[in-house]
């Protein structure tokens, strides 16, 4: 078993790689260097633990992992870029948008942002006709209203924000001036090595995803080669049992809860097996994750913080300060695992509202709207599973039980003389006084 854990030297950068699919020699220079200098043991790694494929474009000063799961979460995508902070998942617009840019950039590497713009306009109109992209105006017309062409720029300048994030491409002004001037102008460079590493999955066109039903494109995509046309007769039991472990293994890799009886094989679940139980927590080890295992529970969690996709939700925004309140008090219920209804969730952070009157002011009056912001962060991690027929309806997992959530408050003022010292349950409402242990 011991052959398997991955070189100590190398783990730092195994757990950026999982986290964020690459390294870049201007953002992370040493572990960039460390995962060239090692980049036989890392791809050997996660070729045949994860069945993944690591790529190291020299040229490009970028290592690439490509990531492939045949059950891909719903909420996982790329993030808005705004000011303060990430905003909400792209659309479907920003994503198409995103492709088109890409397709430009590798024509030409260099633009000015007008240009692209039109471009991408001029490429919309062309296919609009025949309803494979819909329209893309970004000035005002007869027909097109302002706030019709401002927001196809935000959408483009959305786009843009990604592709800089990643180290795509660059630009020489500020991209938010470009959503309310219709003038603006700056140049977009785009690295066409790394715009190569983009493209890693295989030719929807030659996947035939047309003749597919939607329930199987990820399937499709997720493929490292091309699928027979003609299906075999005999399922391929090997093959099963190896899609089984690299299904269970991906998903530790990626999200911070794991059902280990979310396995519809025939048997024992893999992760109740001697060699699955130990195989999974020899790649947890080797990425440096914290893993708590109980029977129908594992909580992978990433104590260096590097891991983002499996941290839990701490900080400062009030939505995540609601979510550890939420959690305060689940496993308190008189059943902790039944339902969770948004009122009585609501419940709980109204509570925690009239104790810390000046806490989550902004939701005054709005008490179901937190609490459906808790309840989404607590989703996020595991810790609810939304019901696919009530959207007003949650579904606690036994990872409510892993967590406790204390707070240390600060030194109280003093009351006036002649008012009785008030006393009121400490909730976890503040980052400085949240601690949250596994």
């Amino acid at each position: 078993m011991s052959e398997r854990l991955l070189d100590p030297d190398l783990r730092d950068a195994a757990r950026v790689l999982n986290a964020t699919g690459r390294l870049r020699a201007e953002t992370d220079p040493e572990l960039y260097r460390t995962a060239l200098k090692g980049r036989q043991r890392l791809a050997a790694f996660f070729r045949e633990e994860l069945g993944w494929t690591l790529e190291v474009l020299e040229a490009a000063e970028l290592v690439r992992l490509h990531k492939r799961r045949t059950d891909v979460p719903a909420d996982r995508g790329p993030w808005l870029r705004r000011t303060r902070g990430d905003g909400p998942l792209a659309p479907k617009t920003v994503l198409v948008c995103h492709a088109l840019v890409c397709e430009q950039l590798w024509r030409r590497s260099r633009m000015s942002l007008r240009d692209l713009l039109q471009a991408i306009a001029q490429t919309c109109a062309a296919e609009a006709g025949a309803g494979t992209l819909p329209e893309f105006p970004i000035v005002a017309a007869e027909g097109v209203s302002k706030q019709t062409a401002r927001g196809n720029r935000q959408v483009l300048v959305d786009v843009l924000k990604l592709l800089v994030a990643e180290g795509t491409v660059t630009v020489d002004a500020d991209l938010d001036q470009a959503v309310d001037d219709e003038d603006a102008d700056l140049v977009v460079i785009a690295w066409r090595e790394r715009l190569a590493a983009k493209f890693s999955s295989l030719s929807p066109l030659l996947l035939d995803l047309a003749s597919m039903p939607p329930e199987r494109h990820a399937a499709a995509l997720s493929r490292g080669t091309l699928p027979d046309r003609a299906a075999s007769a005999a399922p391929d039991a090997a093959h099963s049992i190896e899609d089984r472990r690299l299904r269970l293994l991906r998903r530790l890799a990626d999200d911070p809860a794991t059902d280990p009886t979310d396995d519809m094989t025939e048997g024992s679940p893999y992760l109740h097996t001697i060699t699955g139980r130990d195989r999974a927590l020899n790649l947890l080890t080797s990425l440096g994750y914290n893993a708590t295992v109980r029977r129908d529970w594992w909580e992978v969690t990433d104590p260096n913080g590097d891991g983002s996709g499996i941290t839990f939700p701490n900080g400062r925004r009030t939505e995540r300060q609601a979510a550890l309140a939420l959690l305060a008090a689940l496993p308190r219920r008189p059943d902790p695992m039944s339902p969770l209804h948004v009122d009585e969730a609501a419940d709980v952070l109204e509570q925690a509202r009239r104790d810390r009157p000046r806490w989550a002011a902004a939701y005054t009056g709005r008490p179901s709207a937190l609490a459906r912001a808790a309840a989404d962060e607590l989703a996020a991690v595991g810790l609810l599973r939304p019901d696919p027929r009530d959207a007003d309806i949650w579904h606690p997992t036994p990872g409510i039980h892993l967590w406790r959530v204390k707070v240390r408050s600060g030194p109280a003022a003093q009351p006036p003389p002649e008012a009785a010292p008030a006393t009121q349950d400490t909730l976890p409402l503040t980052d400085e006084d949240r601690r949250s242990t596994p």
